[in-house]
C-alpha cells in the first residue's frame, strides 16, 4: 500500500466518514470513526494489524500480553442451533463493485436453524479467522465503524452458540426463514447474537454477506474480499454522494433477491425440504434495515420486515432532502414493517426522520415504532453484548463506550431486541402472537412505543 501524508490521510477520512454518516444518517457510530483508505479491498493489498493506539487499550493488553475476548449471549429458544456455509456465484452480473476483477457477483451466505440435541460438532466461531483478523485490523470493520484501536481484540476468540453442519431437529417442523443484511461496512457475522436466538426459536436464518461492501468477506480457501466501494477518490458533492448510496441500496437488494432465487435449490439439497419458502421475512441493521425495506418493496416473496434503526433515504452532505426519499418511504408497504429506532441523534421517533415520517404516512400494512431507551446506533449489533466486556478488560471503542453503545444495560438491550423481534415474526410468519407489540409492556420498560 502507498503511504499517505498523515494530513491528507486524515482529510480523506473525514470525506469517506461524511459520505458513510450522512448518507445513512442513522449510522451515528460511523460518524465517528476512521475509514479505509482507497486502496482497501483491491486483490493482493496487504492488510497488517497495525499498531494500538496509545491510551488504556494499549497499556491494558501490553501488561497481560493477552488481547481482550468477549463471549456472546446464549439463545433463550428451546431448541439447540446449527450453521452451514454457501458460496454463491450470480452468474448474471458482472460484480458492480469490482467489474475489473470479478466476471460474475459471488457472496457468501450462512443458515442457522434449530439442531437437533448433542453431538460432537464444535461451536462456529463468529467470525472464522482471516475475516476477524482483517475486521479487528486497521481497514476493518471494528475501526471503521466503532473507531477501535487495530490489534487491541482478539475477534477471532468469540464463539457462536451455533454446531457447524449440525443436523436439522427432526421436530421443528417447517422453518419460516429469515433474512438478515448487516450495516454499511458490516460482515454478516455482526449479529450474531440475534441471528442465534432466532433460530434456538425454530427459525432459519439466512445471513448476507454483501461483498466488497462489508470490510471483509471470506470465500472458500481463505480468500479475502475487502472494500472497494471507496475505490479511487470517495464523492464530496452531496448529488454524487446520493447516487452512491442509490447503488449501495440497489446491489444490497439485488443480492437478496438472488439468495432468494437459490433458496429453492438449498432447500433441497441440504434441507430436506424443511425451509417453507411461502413464509420469508426479513430483518436488518442500519444500512440493512433499509435494505429489508427496500427488498420487501420490490420483491413480494418477501412478507414481513423489521429495520433495525436505519433510514430510508439517500442524503447527501448535509442536506435531509425529501427528493431523496426512497420508493419504500414515498410509497410504503401493505406488508408489516417494525421499525426500532434507538436514542442515537435522528432516530427514535418516526417524526424526526423524513424517511420513516413518510413511510408512515404512505404504508397501508401494519407498522409499529419502537426505541430503546439508552442506546445508540450500534445498540441494536453484537456491539450492545461485547464491548462492554471488551472495556472492562481495556479495549474500548473510540469516543468511549457510552457513545457507542449508550447507556442501556447490555442484558435487557439483548432481552428486549430479541423479544421484539421474535415476536414480530411470530406474528407475522407463524400466526402467533403475544400481543407484545400491542402498546406498552411492563415486561420491558425499556422499549417506548412511538403512537
Amino acid at each position: 500500500m502507498t503511504a499517505v501524508p498523515r494530513a491528507r490521510h486524515r482529510h480523506r477520512n473525514r470525506n469517506r466518514r461524511q459520505v458513510l454518516a450522512t448518507g445513512l444518517a442513522a449510522s451515528a457510530a460511523l460518524a465517528a470513526s476512521a475509514v479505509p483508505s482507497a486502496a482497501a479491498g483491491r486483490p493482493g493489498t496487504p492488510t497488517g494489524t497495525g499498531s494500538a493506539r496509545t491510551g488504556g487499550t494499549r497499556t491494558a493488553t501490553a501488561r497481560s500480553g493477552v488481547l481482550p475476548t468477549a463471549r456472546l449471549p446464549r439463545p433463550t429458544g428451546p431448541f439447540d442451533v446449527g450453521s452451514t456455509t454457501f458460496h454463491l456465484v450470480d452468474r448474471t452480473r458482472t460484480d458492480p463493485w469490482a467489474p475489473d476483477t470479478a466476471p460474475y457477483r459471488e457472496l457468501m451466505i450462512s443458515v442457522r436453524y434449530p439442531a437437533a440435541p448433542g453431538g460432537s460438532a464444535p461451536r462456529v466461531p463468529q467470525m472464522s479467522a482471516a475475516a476477524a483478523a482483517h475486521f479487528g485490523g486497521p481497514e476493518g470493520a471494528a475501526a471503521l465503524n466503532l473507531g477501535m484501536a487495530p490489534g487491541t481484540v482478539d475477534w477471532g476468540a468469540t464463539l457462536s452458540h451455533a454446531r457447524q453442519d449440525a443436523p436439522v431437529h427432526p421436530r421443528a417442523g417447517r422453518l419460516p426463514v429469515v433474512l438478515y443484511s448487516p450495516g454499511l461496512g458490516d460482515p454478516r457475522t455482526w449479529n450474531t447474537a440475534l441471528v442465534d436466538d432466532l433460530a434456538s426459536h425454530g427459525y432459519a436464518v439466512v445471513t448476507v454477506d454483501h461483498t466488497y461492501e462489508a470490510t471483509e468477506v471470506e470465500f472458500p480457501g481463505g480468500r479475502l474480499a475487502t472494500m472497494r466501494i471507496f475505490d479511487g477518490a470517495p464523492p464530496t458533492d452531496p448529488d454524487a454522494v446520493s447516487a452512491l448510496l442509490r447503488k449501495v441500496v440497489a446491489v444490497r437488494v439485488a443480492d437478496t433477491r438472488f439468495v432468494l432465487d437459490r433458496l429453492p435449490a438449498l432447500n433441497r439439497t441440504r434441507f430436506g425440504d424443511v425451509l417453507d419458502l411461502r413464509r420469508v421475512g426479513m430483518s436488518g441493521h442500519s444500512a440493512g434495515g433499509f435494505t429489508a425495506a427496500q427488498a420487501m418493496h420490490d420483491d413480494r416473496r418477501i412478507r414481513a420486515g423489521v429495520n433495525l434503526d436505519g433510514q430510508m433515504d439517500y442524503v447527501g452532505g448535509e442536506l435531509p432532502d425529501g427528493s431523496r426519499l426512497s420508493t419504500v418511504a414515498l410509497e410504503g408497504l401493505d406488508r408489516p414493517l417494525l421499525l426500532m429506532g434507538t436514542r442515537s441523534e435522528g432516530s427514535g421517533d418516526y417524526r424526526q426522520q423524513p424517511s420513516w415520517a413518510a413511510f408512515w404516512r404512505n404504508t397501508r400494512g401494519w407498522k409499529a415504532d419502537v426505541t430503546l431507551t439508552g442506546s445508540r446506533h450500534a445498540s441494536y449489533t453484537d456491539a450492545q453484548s461485547l464491548l462492554p466486556q471488551l472495556a472492562r478488560q481495556g479495549a474500548e471503542p473510540g469516543g468511549g463506550l457510552t457513545e457507542a453503545v449508550g447507556t442501556v444495560r447490555p442484558d435487557r438491550a439483548a432481552a428486549s431486541t430479541r423479544a421484539y423481534v421474535t415476536s414480530f415474526f411470530g406474528r407475522w410468519l407463524r400466526g402467533h402472537d403475544d400481543h407484545l407489540l400491542d402498546g406498552p409492556s411492563a415486561r420491558f420498560p425499556e422499549m417506548v412505543f412511538t403512537p
